[in-house]
This record gives C-alpha cells, sequence and structure tokens, in this order.
C-alpha cells in the first residue's frame, strides 16, 4: 500500500461538480492499493498517516520552524482519496502499467474499510468517492510531501 501525503492549507474532492468532501488545515492522502494489501495494512497505513510528523512545532523553543507535531496534535483534518495510479510501475517505457493495483471490486472493499477504520481513530475524516472522476483542489503548505509505504 502506498500513500502520497500532502500537507495542505485547504482541500475538496469534487465529483459532477458537487463537493463531497472537504478540510481545512491537515492532510491530504492519495491511497493506492496493491495485490497483498489488507486491512491490517490499511489500519497500519492510517496509523502512521495520522502520527506523521510533518506540521511545525512552535509551541517549543527548542523546536521551532521543525516538523515535530502530526495532524492530531494540531487538529487538522484528514482527506482520504483513493488513486490507483499510486501503485503503477514506470521503470520501463514511457506509459505506466497497473498490473500491480488491487482489482477495482476488491479495492473499493478495502478503501471502505479503511475510512472506516480511520473514523473510529479521528474525528476528522473526510473522503473523495471512490471511482468516480474527482477533481481535487488543494492548497499545498510548504510545500510538504511524504510517499509512505505500508507491507
Amino acid at each position: 500500500m502506498r500513500s502520497l501525503i500532502q500537507r495542505v492549507k485547504y482541500a475538496s474532492v469534487s465529483v459532477d461538480g458537487q463537493e463531497v468532501g472537504a478540510i481545512e488545515q491537515g492532510v491530504l492522502a492519495y491511497i493506492g492499493l496493491g495485490h497483498d494489501d489488507n486491512l491490517q495494512s490499511a489500519q497500519r497505513m492510517i496509523d502512521k498517516i495520522l502520527t506523521y510528523r510533518i506540521f511545525d512545532n512552535d509551541d517549543d523553543p527548542a523546536k521551532y520552524g521543525k516538523v515535530d507535531k502530526n495532524v492530531q496534535q494540531v487538529g487538522g483534518g484528514l482527506l482520504l482519496v483513493s488513486q490507483f495510479t499510486l501503485m503503477a510501475k514506470t521503470d520501463k517505457g514511457r506509459r505506466p502499467e497497473f498490473g500491480s493495483a488491487m482489482a477495482p471490486d476488491m479495492a473499493q472493499a478495502l478503501f471502505a474499510q479503511l475510512v472506516d477504520y480511520a473514523k473510529t481513530q479521528y474525528l476528522t475524516v473526510a473522503t473523495g468517492q471512490f471511482g468516480a472522476d474527482m477533481q481535487v483542489l488543494s492548497v499545498n503548505d510548504g510545500p510538504l510531501n511524504f510517499l509512505l509505504e505500508v507491507h
């Protein structure tokens, strides 16, 4: 499982011109599911995202300006967006190969479980719409972007 996380000042997802999810300051997380992923790896990914320290610590003078706080500590939002393209193999040729991405029906079920778990761990969770043609708007803060992986 891979997740591209971005520290954002604002992010939203729209489908057919209708906003389906939005957050203020927080983390926009694109989630890619692979063949070997399961509920346990999904839970590990959510735990990692929620505790990954990508926000500045302005409270402690010794840590001023350092990324030392996680999304929970700053009271930010978490926007989860499914994105199978994160599983693409890009090392050969000029066209991505998506064979390592989980089949859509299985991925939809696992993504729903991932979202459900996230909502049990944190209050401010929004999502896109699985399988839809989504328009994602974000104001990246930094910019800070990290590619996380769990197995």
